[in-house]
């Protein structure tokens, strides 16, 4: 993980938009994936860990995670990607069994179009 996208995570956790369990969690998910030799950078990963520390502080903190509309479009891109899938929603059995936080199939959805972004970029192994 790269030097930005760790100060985002820093930013978000100081500034008090998401708890430190949050930010923690996310941090290891994004360093299991560098781990495994993809590219995990501000560049490739910003936006999903904005989106994944503030759903999960949602849901922590009982607030209803609004809903992503999974159309056909949406359900034809992801069953191209069932690596993004089946990893976004290991994702989410990690939070329901770490934190506490069950995401909704929509935020599964959400977070695996992100996840076939990144897993679809060149890895650094």
């Amino acid at each position: 993980m790269d030097e930005r996208l760790a100060l985002r995570i820093t930013l978000f956790h100081e500034s008090g938009q998401v708890r430190p369990e949050v930010a923690a969690f996310v941090k290891d998910e994004l360093e299991a994936l560098t781990a495994e030799g993809h590219t995990v950078t501000e560049d490739t990963a910003g936006m999903l860990t904005s989106h994944l520390m503030m759903a999960l502080n949602r849901l922590l903190d009982g607030t209803p995670v609004e809903g992503f509309r999974t159309d056909a479009q949406v359900a034809a891109e992801l069953a191209g990607h069932p690596e993004a899938v089946a990893r976004a929603r290991a994702v989410s059995v990690r939070a329901r069994r770490e934190l506490g936080a069950a995401l909704p199939e929509s935020e599964i959805n959400f977070l695996g179009l992100h996840l076939a972004v990144l897993l679809g970029r060149h890895s650094t192994a």
